[in-house]
């Protein structure tokens, strides 16, 4: 087996660490060993779980440390040190954070690094950085043996170089049963049996867009009031402790106390999703934006903004409607449409999952990811 040093800085878990954690569990046991440097959370106990090698690391955030250049220097060396005690024959670094830090491993330790770039660069939301970050791309581009990204959307915000391949973020299709009702997660929360059900999910933060799905619902209840919304999920990262308030307060503005209901972070949102007759993606650009793919693995059609990855995923008309960012009137109307036409949106979910067995599946990215390995280590 050949042994493969992963990197991420994360302790929750978010879309790219779920993500990792798949491809952990799916590698070919009997070609690769994984061994993940991470800092301590859910992550690490996470990987535990699989049977993984965790080695618990630092990863400092450089721009807030006032010792930065001995920092980074010290995180470098102490990479490097770990990948020549387990025998690593490349860096593999899940986040650009790692990646600050596995490039000066790699070349200390002399051992290849690939860079998977699974977001978007701090610039493209605060342009005050562009000089610096570009540079910073330009770096780790050029120290990396290959950079895999998990949409075009996100290469598109990279320099260009052949390094560069695409492999996209994926579930385990096998998990995802399209024909499940949801009747007794309606029984749970107080959903009649008939009402239609529209829902967001994921992190409660302002990107994330839940104050525009609360808006753009509130002209969707005005049409149909015996419609029902839900809001799945929380602060998991600890951060913006005001906004789930600030959304409550607006529900109650908008006289839709009765009809939002704020499930709390689930530990499986599929009985969720199961529960909707359309799944609404209000939120800002997304480097890949995972939850969709996921409901409509679940046959369910997508409503969404259609920027970042979103047209990667969904296809306009067929999986679910695309409409202009930032439009919540059209988001509503598109919404209304599905609902007022349950056969299409039932059509729109059941060609939404066979794109997500096509496209999505784990078992695809883990063949673009182990070649790129074995091109790497050739």
């Amino acid at each position: 087996m050949i042994p493969i040093l992963f990197l991420d800085h994360a302790t929750a878990l978010g879309g790219a660490e779920f993500s990792l954690l798949l491809l952990l569990k799916h590698l070919d046991a009997a070609r690769w060993q994984p061994h993940l440097a991470c800092s301590p959370g859910q992550l690490a106990e996470k990987a535990r779980l699989l049977g993984i090698p965790i080695y618990l690391t630092d990863y400092p955030r450089l721009r807030r440390s006032p010792h930065f250049l001995g920092d980074w220097l010290k995180g470098a060396n102490e990479m490097a040190r770990l990948a020549r005690e387990i025998g690593a024959r490349a860096l593999y670094a899940n986040t650009v954070r790692a990646a600050v830090y596995a490039a000066p491993a790699a070349r200390l330790a002399r051992l290849p690094f690939i860079w998977h770039m699974r977001d978007f660069w701090l610039s493209e939301a605060r342009p005050r950085h562009v000089w610096a970050d570009g540079l910073g791309k330009s770096v780790l581009i050029a120290n990396a043996a290959r950079v895999l990204t998990n949409s075009h959307a996100v290469a598109k915000g990279l320099p260009p170089s052949s390094k560069i391949k695409v492999v996209h973020n994926a579930l385990e299709i096998e998990r995802y049963d399209a024909s499940l009702n949801g009747r007794s997660f309606r029984m749970t929360y107080g959903i009649p049996p008939t009402a239609p059900v529209v829902g967001v999910v994921g992190r409660l933060r302002p990107w994330k867009g839940q104050d525009r799905f609360v808006q753009a619902m509130a002209q969707v209840s005005k049409a149909l009031p015996e419609a029902r919304f839900l809001i799945v999920g929380s602060e998991i990262f600890g951060v913006q402790d005001a906004y789930e308030q600030a959304l409550r307060q607006l529900v109650v503005t908008l006289g839709l106390a009765e009809k939002v209901i704020f499930t709390g972070q689930l530990s499986d949102v599929r009985l969720a999703l199961a529960a909707m007759d359309v799944f609404v993606h209000p939120g800002e650009p997304e480097p890949f934006g995972l939850v969709n793919i996921e409901a409509m693995a679940m046959g369910k059609p997508v409503v969404a903004f259609g920027h970042g990855a979103l047209p990667e995923i969904v296809v306009d008309g067929e999986t679910g409607v695309l409409v202009p960012p930032g439009e919540g009137a059209l988001l509503a109307e598109a919404v209304l449409g599905l609902l007022r036409d349950p056969t299409r949106g039932r059509q729109m979910g059941w060609a939404g999952r066979a794109r997500v067995e096509t496209h999505f599946t784990i078992q695809q990215t883990v063949a673009g990811v182990e070649q790129v390995l074995d091109e790497v280590l050739r």
